[in-house]
């Protein structure tokens, strides 16, 4: 018989209904039993005091590249959206089956892996989308090769569109980024670097906006890095599109400014964009055309990062920095607190049909407890994941993630 556990002295935050207040939670092994906010904890309860510190749902990112457990379970991060571009890419549904298993016993941050749109991400075949769904596959992807050939896009949003399954897709047209990796302006100019306009975003975005538009499947965008894409988005959502996009932390944060001295570990895809861009983004996350953010994290060892600029791999390793650089931009006034929660909780879990992501009544209990007003510095010594790629080393931050709940299940806890 599962034991009943209260949550209490908690400042409850529930972002799927937008509620603020205090009281305690009540779970009940992996389930949440409800709220208690003017009546008495149930005698008998196991009681843990959350000393007045915010209690909310556990983050859900929609966009990993790696599993690690550790720093996801650090940041906060307690359902994991894993990318199909694995070593043995995830194009079939064996992998989908194994990835679930292995995350169901392991009893730690929920994994649920995205399947590959294509046989081998190639982009010429549509892979089994139906077989992967109920298998587990959450939504379908190329990862970082959007599929190019216009055609074969509208098949495979045809084909979704009998699953209701969601489209993933990179918004970057392949021909115009050519080899670059770093913004086309006055910064690539000046170090030499090859460049990916702006245009190459937009042009992708719109076609495949008028796909969907054509097929009436469902149409997410991960990673919008610049102001016209924004625009793109919003002008798509307009038309009544089944359209929603993501952004990532060190888009908000970062400009491509960064590069300056050739820094390996600010080189990402898509890259850093102008000032005007970043701006545009966090405009973005704040009246909601940005739906989600994720942290696309992808670690990156220092033999791949401490390269030349066009060898570097692009990355950084974000699942521990997602939730403070976030809040940073709550505590400075420019994203609303409670948008910045429903972004990377109650939104994604609600885009891919997920039971978490909030507090109410028969979801997960999946759980964080945070102080959005402790402070620290980004520092490779503390951050505990495996990997350390980060273009934050030293930047103060505030907001500290001090538990983390999965399934009922304390996992990790600072004193």
């Amino acid at each position: 018989m599962s034991v009943l556990k209260a949550w209490k002295n908690a400042r409850l935050i529930d972002p799927a209904t937008g509620s603020d207040e205090r009281g305690a939670l009540l779970t009940s092994g992996d389930r949440i039993v409800g709220a208690v906010t003017n009546g008495e904890i149930p005698v008998g309860a196991e009681t843990t005091d959350c000393r007045g510190k915010i209690l909310m749902p556990g983050l859900v990112d929609m966009r990993s590249h790696q599993v690690d457990r550790a720093g996801a379970l650090a940041g906060g991060v307690t359902t994991l959206i894993l990318q199909p571009n694995q070593t043995n890419i995830i194009d079939t549904d064996a992998p989908v089956e194994r990835i679930r298993t292995r995350s169901d016993k392991a009893g730690g941050v929920v994994v649920h892996p995205m399947g590959a749109a294509t046989k081998g991400m190639q982009g010429k075949e549509i892979a089994e989308l139906g077989q992967m769904l109920e298998s587990g596959a959450v939504a379908f992807t190329d990862c970082e090769r959007p599929v190019s050939n216009a055609q074969v896009m509208r098949r495979l949003m045809t084909y979704a569109k009998n699953f209701d399954a969601l489209i993933v897709q990179f918004a970057q047209d392949l021909d115009l980024a050519g080899n670059g990796y770093a913004h086309e302006g006055e910064v690539s100019d000046r170090l030499g670097l090859a460049g990916i306009p702006v245009a190459a975003e937009v042009i992708q975005i719109e076609r495949d906006a008028r796909l969907a538009e054509l097929t009436g499947a469902r149409l997410h965008i991960p990673l919008v890095s610049s102001r016209d894409g924004v625009l793109a988005i919003k002008a798509a959502k307009d038309r009544g599109i089944k359209i929603t996009c993501g952004t990532a932390p060190h888009y908000l944060h970062l400009n491509e400014n960064a590069l300056e001295g050739y820094r390996t570990f600010a080189k990402v895809s898509p890259p850093l964009r102008s000032e005007e861009d970043r701006v545009a983004l966090i405009e973005g996350v704040a009246d909601g055309t940005i739906d989600i953010i994720c942290s696309d994290h992808k670690g990156c060892s220092e033999d791949t990062k401490r390269l030349p600029m066009a060898q570097a791999e692009a990355g950084i390793a974000s699942l521990e920095t997602m939730l403070s650089l976030v809040l940073s931009l709550v505590h400075s006034k420019k994203i609303d607190m409670m948008a910045a929660m429903q972004a990377m909780t109650s939104t994604p879990a609600s885009i891919l049909g997920l039971d978490c992501g909030s507090l109410a009544k028969g979801a997960r209990a999946d759980l964080i407890i945070l102080d959005p007003g402790t402070p620290w510095a980004i520092h490779e010594s503390v951050l505990q994941g495996k990997y350390k790629n980060t273009p934050f080393e030293t930047i103060p931050v505030q907001g500290r993630v001090y538990e983390t709940i999965v399934g009922g299940k304390s996992l990790y806890k600072i004193s």
